[in-house]
């Protein structure tokens, strides 16, 4: 019998994760994992307790922005911020996790992952964000994409 590896046993996990997105333009999820045990888990969406894009619409799809640019006109919350504020919420250290996630990080994620001492990001697919992968590089964390 041959089992599937760790990564991709998490990836997995972070793909379901992401079934739980309200975001209209891209369903992203992503779990922090430290020795095998998921310590938290995130999605895109709304803060709590606030109308999500998918009851109220996309500012980003109305202004037509592109990604990867102005990211701050966005209701959401990425799915990075919010395994780490879930983490945070409930005390849990993050420092030398490995983030599993279905997209590659946004600059802003980059540099909160980066500060948290995330150590290793496994990712399904690319996000056209040039600040981000050189940021991610210069940081010494260990990028890796895994597809389908």
């Amino acid at each position: 019998m041959k089992r599937i590896s760790w990564d991709e046993y998490f990836l997995k996990i972070a793909d379901t994760v992401a079934e739980r997105s309200t975001c209209l333009r891209r369903k992203v999820g992503a779990i922090l994992v430290i020795d095998k045990r998921i310590l938290s888990t995130g999605y895109n969406g709304a803060p709590k307790n606030l109308a999500h894009c998918s009851e109220i619409g996309c500012l980003r799809l109305a202004f037509k922005i592109k990604p990867a640019e102005r990211i701050e006109i966005c209701r959401g919350i990425h799915s990075e911020q919010n395994a780490l504020v879930q983490a945070a919420f409930f005390g849990l250290p993050v420092s030398s996790a490995t983030l599993y996630s279905t997209h590659f990080p946004c600059i802003t994620c980059a540099k909160m992952l980066i500060n948290a001492g995330i150590k290793r990001i496994v990712i399904r697919k690319m996000y056209p964000d040039k600040l981000s992968q050189k940021m991610l590089s210069e940081s010494g964390i260990e990028v890796q994409i895994i597809k389908r």
